[in-house]
């Protein structure tokens, strides 16, 4: 009697356990539902509508500052870190060589002008001379038409009518051999004046560059920027087109994000993107937007390019870059440096844009007015020689 007791007391404890089990259990699948059904709304609200990628990298523009001319340094005028404007002079070269060059141009400019003169003056000496033997020409066709009318009445000697043809003979060659004289004395300075003789033109340009290549002596800055990279030293020897240092302009930087090639498929140039570089952390938010993406892979870019072709081969994942533009105001705000760290989150909800570029750049990317008052300096100290050397009354 008391077992029966005892089992029947028994199955409502095991049935209160298992409810409440069974509730326990319920309750965490609930949870992992709604978890799972949170992620779900997260991935197609949010996730699946941007890419991230941590592998990107600070970009700009690094300018290698370089001598136009020949010469040995005298003077480094920027160093490493320093700041410096278009315009400003870096290096200074000995000025001695160009000095004596442009002396030498000088007074060639100055010869071709008188040469030219001097051509022009033999022309009109030439152009007298023709007149002359017209003359004289006339003079003796008369002499022999006054003769041939007299030998028919035997008063002048057959002899003095033959002198006569001879001497008219010999004053059409002289006046023919005049007239050539003069066409090739003119052949030197028709059509121009002497400022415009190309005789004087070759010596203009010559006189040009000597000029400008003395002035280029000064190494100047072709941009705002920052030094780096400083490799001229005083009395070192330089060429055209060696390096002495390199400016780079850290107001104008963009971020090169080398996202996979499976993440290339949404986006689009124009599309707001988000960067976090590692200097400043979480700290600060640079805004800013989908330049373009690139024509190729890094590896097919490399200085060794893969050939897969060949040997065994195994998979790997690509990376295209995307060049992200960054905001000018921000970067003087909490400046950045070439080659920093940073991730770059691309919103890929708007995917109207193209993927390629359709139209090609309206502007220059990079330009610079630094060396274009050489040429017209230059102009007028050659005009100045030209008049010096023009004579009073050509003046």
């Amino acid at each position: 009697m008391n077992v029966a007791i005892d089992s029947a007391s028994a199955a409502p404890s095991n049935d209160q356990g298992n409810g409440k089990r069974r509730r326990v259990l319920l309750g965490i699948a609930a949870a992992f539902a709604l978890a799972g059904l949170l992620w779900l709304l997260l991935w197609l609200l949010v996730f699946s509508r941007r890419e991230v990628t941590d592998d990107a990298y600070v970009g700009g523009n690094q300018v290698a500052i370089s001598a136009q001319v020949p010469g040995t340094v005298i003077a480094v005028l920027a160093d490493d870190t320093q700041l410096v404007h278009k315009g400003q002079a870096l290096v200074q070269l000995d000025p001695t060589d160009a000095a004596v060059t442009l002396a030498k141009a000088k007074s060639a400019l100055a010869q071709a002008v008188r040469q030219v003169r001097q051509q022009r003056e033999l022309a009109a000496q030439y152009d007298a001379a023709v007149v002359a033997r017209t003359q004289e020409l006339q003079r003796a066709d008369a002499d022999l038409a006054r003769r041939q009318p007299l030998l028919g009445e035997k008063a002048v000697a057959p002899e003095e009518v033959a002198h006569a043809r001879e001497a008219a003979a010999t004053a059409r060659a002289q006046l023919e051999f005049a007239a050539r004289q003069a066409a090739a004395a003119h052949a030197l300075v028709a059509g121009t004046d002497v400022a415009g003789n190309p005789a004087v033109q070759q010596a203009r340009a010559a006189f040009r560059e000597a000029w400008i290549n003395a002035q280029r002596d000064a190494v100047v800055a072709p941009t705002d920027g920052y030094v780096a990279q400083r490799s001229a030293q005083v009395g070192q020897r330089v060429q055209p087109g060696q390096a002495l240092m390199t400016v780079i302009p850290l107001h104008a930087l963009w971020v090169d994000a080398n996202f996979k090639e499976v993440q290339l498929a949404h986006i689009r140039i124009g599309q707001p993107a988000t960067v976090h570089t590692d200097i400043y952390g979480g700290d600060v938010t640079y805004r800013g937007r989908v330049l373009g993406l690139g024509a190729g892979t890094g590896s097919a870019f490399a200085l060794l390019p893969p050939q897969n072709a060949s040997g065994n081969w195994i998979k790997v994942v690509q990376r295209v870059p995307v060049r992200i533009a960054l905001d000018e105001r921000q970067l003087d705000e909490h400046p950045l440096r070439v080659g920093l760290s940073a991730t770059v989150k691309v919103d890929t909800r708007d995917r109207s844009g193209a993927m390629l570029a359709q139209q090609p750049a309206a502007a220059p990317v990079a330009a610079t007015d630094v060396y274009a008052r050489d040429l017209a300096a230059a102009e007028r100290e050659a005009d100045a020689v030209i008049r010096a050397n023009l004579g009073a009354g050509a003046r």
